[in-house]
């Protein structure tokens, strides 16, 4: 799967192009400036499909509203996060965005087990809560899309309004337990693998016996 990264927003999220099919594509959260991903989208002649968001913060959703308005794109979130994308305060954009804040109208419920199917490739929802409550990491053959559960060398917050410790040491065990090795794309950062993380991430000694 070609997969491209634009880093978009005030908190320079990453946006993932997942590649699905010939000329068809996924995006992993949109966090703003939704004008140069349709312009990135135009140049490699993509056509965008689905939106799959990791959580429902502001800067993972903020130009989700006028990307799927222009391209009819489907937009899906765990339902605990949902009432982020009509939400400012929810979402955190009041506490920390200078941008207007434009909702999410229309959307697909996922929750944990959930399979999307987007041209050659299926992407499994594992809910991940800790960061979030409806935090997910979507997870496609070799990949998984982190969102802010799992960084290089470091994890999501957990000091936010829906934030809790203690689910996010049992989400992190979740995908520690993972069979296999994977690529690791986050929300935030350089992308990594799940076996150096297994080996060098802090937040997993715990699970290193």
């Amino acid at each position: 799967m070609n997969i491209h990264t634009l880093q978009l927003g005030e908190l320079r999220a990453n946006c993932y192009i997942a590649e699905t099919a010939p000329n068809q594509c996924i995006a992993v959260d949109i966090g703003g400036q939704p004008r140069l991903l349709l312009e990135f989208l135009k140049m490699k002649k993509l056509e965008l499909s689905k939106i799959l968001l990791t959580h429902g913060h502001f800067d993972h959703i903020g130009g989700v509203a006028e990307v799927a308005e222009s391209t009819g794109a489907e937009v899906y979130i765990h339902s605990d996060d949902a009432v982020m994308l009509g939400s400012a305060s929810a979402s955190l954009a009041t506490l920390i965005s200078c941008m207007p804040f434009n909702p999410v109208k229309n959307y697909t419920e996922v929750k944990d087990g959930s399979i999307i199917t987007d041209g050659n490739y299926n992407f499994r929802v594992l809910h991940t809560p800790g960061h979030s409550m409806g935090s997910v990491c979507y997870i496609c053959d070799d990949v998984i899309f982190s969102g802010d559960t799992l960084f290089c060398c470091s994890i999501g917050r957990t000091n936010f309004p829906g934030s809790s410790p203690e689910a996010m040491n049992l989400s992190l065990e979740k995908i520690y337990n993972l069979d296999g090795n994977y690529r690791v794309f986050p929300g935030h950062d350089d992308k990594t693998e799940l076996e150096y993380e297994r080996n060098s991430n802090p937040y997993f000694r715990r699970f290193r016996g």
